[in-house]
């Protein structure tokens, strides 16, 4: 176990924390779970850049990275699509969550298929996440009545669902060839 990976195991440790303190019945409880959200979204950031300066990447952390960043995500978006109950909201949280399950099914079958490099991480997901991760961190952070931040947060989280189809089609588009029936994989 080294840092990245702990940074990584902080990360999971930090949903259940966030969860809680965004129901706690206070007016400072969406600031509480946005700041508790804002630090495990870091803590992504970092350990993937000290697991790379340091070369301390792992199979564990190359498995429980991309688990721990999408309960996180998947978890703040049921919170807020809770809370929001708008199409504003709801929309954009059902893509991002769908892209997640289809683009993880695809990797893991073109990873028995031999082929998991045609459709490894790109930039564009580092746009995707980066949007994304504001959107939830101001959206966490501010009760559901609308206002500059609530719009602005629900303008980023759109973004992050357009970049997120984007994305999706990228990686299908790169998987096709082997998804066609009767293609052979190299």
């Amino acid at each position: 176990m080294n840092i990245p990976n702990l940074l990584t195991v902080l990360r999971v440790l930090l949903i259940p924390i966030f969860i809680l303190l965004f129901y706690v019945p206070y007016h400072w409880s969406y600031i509480a779970a946005s700041s508790v959200f804002a630090v495990a979204a870091a803590t992504d950031w970092l350990d993937g850049y000290l697991a790379r300066r340091w070369q301390q990447s792992t199979p564990f952390g190359a498995f429980l990275d991309p688990v721990a960043d999408k309960l996180m995500v998947a978890v703040a978006l049921v919170l807020l699509v809770q809370v929001h109950a708008n199409l504003w909201l709801t929309l954009p949280a059902a893509v991002i969550i769908g892209r997640e399950i289809v683009v993880s099914a695809l990797r893991e079958w073109m990873a028995e298929m031999g082929a998991r490099a045609h459709v490894a991480v790109s930039n564009l997901g580092k746009w995707k996440t980066a949007a994304q991760m504001l959107a939830l961190v101001i959206l966490l952070g501010n009760p559901p009545v609308w206002g500059f931040w609530v719009g602005l947060g629900y303008a980023l989280l759109l973004v992050a669902a357009g970049l997120t189809l984007w994305s999706m089609v990228h990686y299908l588009r790169a998987a096709w060839p082997h998804l066609r029936e009767g293609s052979e994989i190299k």
